[in-house]
């Protein structure tokens, strides 16, 4: 699991089947520090986030199934929850502390 920051949302009008009726969000990880780390990713969003939400995310494929109870649905990323806050070394961050 990592954590994210939602950067953005993804709108398709044609998508696989599966994929119908679930949020897309593109989603920036952050390393301990609150920094961006490597490329942005699309996410499948398990927990109703928004722009600028703090998001726990999963990258196994097999976390969809659990996440949107679904048998079928497998995605590279899921957005398990939202996050409030998390603290590393007695210094706590929210997402209004990030960039």
């Amino acid at each position: 699991m990592k954590i994210a920051k939602v950067v953005g949302n993804v709108v398709s009008t044609i998508k696989d089947k599966r994929f119908e009726g679930y949020k897309l969000m593109i989603v920036e990880y952050l390393d301990l520090s609150g920094k961006p780390q490597g490329v942005r990713h699309i996410a499948l969003d398990g927990a109703n986030a928004g722009i600028g939400d703090l998001v726990l995310t999963n990258n196994d494929g097999g976390a969809a199934v659990m996440v949107m109870d679904d048998k079928e649905l497998i995605a590279d990323d899921t957005i398990a929850g939202v996050v409030d806050y998390y603290t590393v070394d007695g210094c706590t961050k929210t997402a209004k502390d990030l960039y």
